[in-house]
């Protein structure tokens, strides 16, 4: 693989799932850590990523407060507009952040009652804007890599709530479930699904079918799917197979 392919592979990957592992990409791509590493720096040089240690995180993520461009921005918005129906007043709500939560966040209607209950900073500051919503902070340690409270406070204040949905935002979904590769994330994520009678995820489609080493959940414990594309795809057949209802 040439090193200008061996870039736009590294850059689709941070712009899919945030958060990327030189370790990871060693593996995927079969070269050695020290190549990525130049390759990270080189691309961190050109403003295109966040270098950080033992890996790389997306600019477009990390610079949501200022509503610049994100990866597939359209089909985000598409997908935030399929999810705000599901939410009705008077109801509590877990989100977690992520790019496609604060575009739902924007668009919430004006009009719309309820509680919201989140450690995200970005998505809270959103919710915060909204003339009728009550806004909850999850608060403990921030994660530098998704902008989120993490850890057993924030764990524990979760564990005490009764929700109505869980609306998630995730990096990768298949067949045996939803996974992750921030361990502290995926903790405060699995706190979140136990604690809410319904769970909804939110994917672009080229999440789907894609998988990272932590698992969050099963598909059983997912009521449904919401994608930018049309339900009828056949990509979606195992997903409702498990019983999940796409949207």
């Amino acid at each position: 693989m040439l090193k200008t392919e061996r870039q736009a592979y590294i850059l689709r990957q941070i712009d899919l799932h945030n958060r990327i592992l030189s370790s990871d990409l060693s593996n995927e791509i079969n070269v050695s850590e020290d190549t990525i590493r130049r390759d990270l720096n080189e691309l961190a040089e050109m403003d295109k990523i966040i270098k950080v240690h033992g890996g790389a995180l997306s600019k477009s993520f990390h610079s949501s407060f200022l509503k610049s461009d994100v990866y597939k921005a359209d089909s985000k918005r598409l997908i935030a507009q399929k999810t705000v129906p599901l939410i009705r007043n008077n109801m509590f709500i877990l989100t977690t952040g992520g790019t496609t939560i604060i575009e739902m966040a924007r668009i919430l209607p004006p009009d719309l009652t309820a509680t919201f209950f989140t450690g995200s900073i970005p998505a809270a500051h959103e919710y915060a804007q909204h003339p009728n919503i009550e806004v909850i902070f999850l608060g403990d340690k921030i994660s530098k890599s998704s902008q989120i409270a993490v850890g057993g406070e924030a764990i524990s204040k979760i564990s005490g709530i009764k929700a109505d949905l869980c609306i998630m935002g995730i990096n990768a979904i298949d067949e045996t479930g939803i996974t992750d590769n921030d361990w502290e994330v995926i903790q405060v994520k699995k706190a979140m699904i136990q604690a809410a009678e319904k769970t909804v995820v939110l994917s672009i489609a080229e999440k789907v079918n894609t998988h990272q080493k932590l698992t969050i959940c099963g598909l059983d414990e997912i009521d449904t799917m919401i994608t930018e594309l049309d339900p009828s795809n056949p990509l979606f057949e195992p997903y409702k197979k498990q019983g999940i209802t796409i949207l």
